[in-house]
């Protein structure tokens, strides 16, 4: 791959924009179609593109291994975090209605708290899959 100079350079200018329409899906979530999973997945497959293109050790040194086996427990946590918050509050399981000072914004912060465990986990989820296959037979 070292030689395909226009992947390359194509790869890197998708790239940013990949990841700023990721951010888009997740902020719009709750206003239209999108949210976690879907913004999750096209985050992860910025990073596999960067791993097919580039080489798995270059990402690898981007997105360390580490790192990505701390972000699906973390997105979990999150998630249960925000249920948690609604019973120490008084509330039930995610009830959101509680976690700020009127009903409204309690459920614009639960679902946004919510959607962003999700995100965290499914990208974290993908990369790691794939970084589990794409090492397979190999050293590093």
């Amino acid at each position: 791959m070292r030689l395909d100079l226009i992947l390359r350079v194509a790869a890197k200018l998708i790239l940013p924009f990949m990841l700023l329409f990721a951010v888009y899906v997740q902020l719009h979530g709750d206003y239209s179609a999108g949210g976690g999973f879907q913004a999750g997945t096209i985050a992860g497959a910025g990073v596999i593109l960067y791993a097919l293109v580039f080489g798995l050790a270059a990402a690898r040194r981007i997105v360390p291994p580490v790192l990505v086996e701390t972000l699906v427990p973390l997105g979990v946590l999150i998630y249960a975090g925000v249920g948690v918050a609604g019973w120490l509050t008084g509330g039930n399981y995610l009830e959101y209605n509680r976690l700020a000072h009127d009903p409204v914004h309690g459920q614009e912060w639960g679902v946004f708290l919510v959607e962003f465990g999700v995100f965290v986990t499914v990208a974290g989820t993908m990369v790691a899959i794939f970084f589990a296959f794409a090492g397979r037979g190999r050293s590093g």
